[in-house]
């Protein structure tokens, strides 16, 4: 949620942010109103302040006159006291409304994107920031995509997911299951040794965790919702660890806080449809493993290419072509500031596919959070939240499976073999 002195102090900087994300007028408009109605908040606590003062200036008489004996008098003030508490409660209620429609206006509008983001609208405009220099894996002629190979090794049965529940839904057997829980305890193995504290959150969350890092209300439709209880099953990992953090105060000392967790992650997905959603292209659930960090403003951006470099570097491990884009403003998510994603080349296929978002939100998350920390002078500010994917498995393992295909079958990197426990699928 953006600050409102933000809103306020640097409104040019505001609109050409949000006509960078491609708002709506409305959304733009909005700007303005909020401004009005935060006048009129302003107006409306000033006026209550002051008739608070002079009730308590009162009160403070009324006991004199009555020591002094003077006891209509005192009546007479408490009457007019009474009086001026029924106005109080007008203006507590004016005040309550126009605060909710601030907030109501306000909860709508995305991040502000970082200067260095590129201006567009579809993924087409964003920019290669590391594009991939060296020579694709030769894999002969007609490679086999990884929904094939799956089925050739029995790794995945993507029609027993369909029996058991529907499509979007893989089971992964024998050696695939072995893959994906190698990959798994490589990547969390990796995020500690990278000095991520280990965590194991719940895989549902509340209406207000799921608020106040930003999937409510933008993405409403895309989450499982548990209506009887009012819980949502977690998109990703970021929401259950990011709110561990909701309402603290941290010193400045603490920065940075570094947490990383592995969860299954459930997406509606709705919209997807054709080639996009073919074998482990697009899934309705999968597993993931979340780096996120909560750290000073002064590093946070110093803190994201951190990030970017760990992705790198687990991608260079697992031995696969990959490339770097930085989001034009059309194709970032809602709450982000900056936004690399990492995509891995799909042989098989001639295409690439998204395998991690990693974005710093600045103070977009923490604002709604209310996560703060004391500086120097004990002020207290709003923290910078980042997160990662380190990594998102369905299409790394999409990817792995088609890029180590050989005749004699599917290699395993060297460095996931001691998880594997095997160096080949055959």
């Amino acid at each position: 949620m953006i600050e409102i002195s933000i809103i306020r102090e640097e409104k040019e900087r505001l609109i050409a942010g949000l006509k960078k994300k491609n708002v709506s007028d409305q959304q733009l408009a909005s700007v303005d109103n909020i401004i009005l109605e935060d006048d009129k908040r302003k107006a409306t606590q000033t006026n209550l302040d002051n008739l608070l003062f002079k009730i308590n200036t009162i009160s403070d008489e009324i006991g004199g006159l009555f020591k002094a004996g003077k006891a209509q008098e005192a009546n007479d003030l408490k009457a007019q006291v009474a009086t001026l508490k029924e106005e109080t409660k007008v203006l507590e209620q004016s005040l309550k409304e126009s605060k909710d429609l601030i907030e109501e206006w306000i909860i709508q509008l995305p991040n502000i994107p970082h200067h260095s983001v590129p201006v567009g609208f579809k993924a087409e405009d964003n920019e290669v920031f590391k594009a991939w220099n060296e020579d694709m894996p030769d894999l002969g002629e007609n490679p086999l995509p990884h929904w094939e190979l799956a089925e050739k090794f029995n790794l995945i049965s993507f029609k027993d997911g369909v029996k058991l529940t529907g499509a979007g839904f893989p089971v992964y057997k024998g050696k695939g299951a072995r893959l994906q829980r190698a990959l798994i305890n490589f990547f969390l193995d990796e995020a500690t040794t990278a000095g991520y504290q280990e965590i194991q959150p719940p895989l549902v969350v509340n209406k207000e965790s799921a608020l106040a890092t930003g999937q409510l209300p933008d993405k409403e439709g895309q989450m499982y919702h548990c209506e009887k209880d009012d819980f949502y099953l977690i998109p990703t990992a970021e929401v259950p660890l990011t709110n561990l953090y909701r309402d603290v105060i941290l010193n400045k000392s603490d920065f940075p806080i570094k947490l990383t967790g592995y969860t299954p992650c459930f997406r509606r997905e709705a919209g997807s449809y054709g080639s996009d959603v073919k074998g482990l292209n697009r899934l309705h659930q999968f597993d993931k493993i979340e780096i996120v960090q909560m750290q000073h403003p002064d590093h946070s951006y110093d803190t994201l290419m951190d990030m970017v470099t760990h992705v790198e570097s687990l991608l260079n491990k697992l031995e696969l072509p990959y490339r770097i884009l930085r989001l034009c403003g059309g194709d970032m998510s809602f709450n982000s500031a900056l936004t690399f994603d990492f995509e891995t080349y799909s042989a098989a296929q001639g295409r690439w596919l998204e395998v991690s978002s990693v974005s710093n939100f600045e103070t977009f998350q923490s604002n709604r959070m209310k996560l703060r920390f004391r500086d120097e002078d004990g002020k207290t500010k709003l923290a910078h939240t980042l997160n990662g994917s380190a990594l998102a498995l369905a299409r790394i393992v999409a990817t792995l499976l088609e890029n180590h295909q050989t005749p004699e079958g599917i290699k395993i990197p060297n460095a996931l073999q001691p998880y594997t426990g095997f160096a080949i699928i055959n």
